[in-house]
């Protein structure tokens, strides 16, 4: 018998969108990786550049590699989305495109997830040219096992470029919050029921550069393109979007955690306008549950009262 088929399936998934600088390195360091039963799902949202081209090359050389192109952008967080539901594995490994894997990463991972419904590493920082800065993503954000929602309600701190997660916990998250990263809502929805493991072991080296969706540090890179300004969202939109996210986790919480739905109810309420009684009820709300809400930041007790003060003004 293949020893590998006794070992769990893991699947690895790769969203990509215009990542031809990258996505060789990236893939070399997953198909390297020392867990001998993985398949790897990898969903292109509409490459421009030669993304498409390298990956069928690397889809003709690896039979373990299955690819799926969408025939029109839908964006990140859906692209990974469909990803994680094309997955056959009962465990799954979400992959930036532009990272670099330690060859250990899913064998260590898998001995500590026990019955958690993620477990994630910490990461090295690394620049466009791939150099090191120093910096690790524990230095950034207070990395550590969270099993409190509203240690996700405005922020995260488990990356799911880290995380190894079980198949019952996407099928407890989908469809997923389109205004919510796909890790944050991932780690919000696994704190409902079960507890975030945290392996304090750099396994990732994680590339800062212009192009990011999202970035833990602003890196400059000699050779680094500058990019091309996005239009932002205007200020009415975004803070829908953010009312939004605060309704779909109000509403995701279970009635079985009654004081973390009541909560989330009172800040939803808080979140509706501006006028002086929300914003006092929403200062007031985060300054009662700072130390959950804002446990995701590695900030003294100073800034997050500063933090809690702006939430009068404003909502996040």
């Amino acid at each position: 018998m293949n020893p590998a088929a006794e070992l769990p399936l893991v699947s690895v998934v790769m969203a990509t969108y215009n990542g031809e600088r990258f996505i060789g390195a990236q893939l070399n360091s997953i198909l390297e990786q020392t867990y001998p039963n993985l398949e790897v799902i990898i969903v292109d949202d509409g490459s421009t550049d030669g993304t498409a081209n390298l990956l069928k090359q690397y889809a003709e050389r690896f039979n373990n590699i299955r690819l799926f192109f969408n025939e029109q952008n839908i964006g990140y967080v859906r692209n990974f989305e469909k990803g994680m539901l094309l997955a056959a594995g009962e465990f799954l490994a979400l992959s930036d495109q532009d990272d670099i894997w330690d060859k250990q990463k899913l064998s260590l991972l898998m001995q500590e997830i026990g019955d958690y419904p993620i477990v994630y590493c910490n990461s090295e920082l690394i620049d466009y040219n791939g150099n090191r800065v120093g910096k690790k993503l524990s230095d950034i954000k207070r990395l550590g096992d969270f099993d409190d929602c509203l240690s996700f309600l405005v922020g995260n701190s488990a990356p799911g470029h880290a995380m190894i997660i079980r198949r019952s916990l996407v099928k407890a998250s989908v469809p997923l919050a389109p205004m919510i990263p796909h890790d944050h809502w991932l780690g919000f929805v696994a704190t409902l029921t079960g507890k975030i493991k945290f392996v304090d072991k750099v396994l990732v080296q994680y590339r800062q550069h212009n192009a990011n969706v999202f970035g833990a540090a602003k890196v400059k890179a000699e050779g680094e393109a500058v990019p091309v300004k996005k239009k932002k969202p205007g200020k009415e939109a975004e803070l829908a979007q953010i009312r939004e996210r605060i309704r779909l986790q109000y509403e995701k919480c279970p009635a079985l955690l009654g004081n973390e739905k009541k909560i989330l109810a009172a800040v939803m309420q808080s979140y509706h306008d501006f006028s002086l009684m929300n914003n006092f009820k929403r200062m007031t709300l985060f300054f009662r549950y700072n130390r959950r809400i804002l446990a995701y930041k590695r900030r003294n007790q100073l800034r997050r009262w500063l933090f809690c003060l702006k939430m009068f003004y404003k909502i996040k």
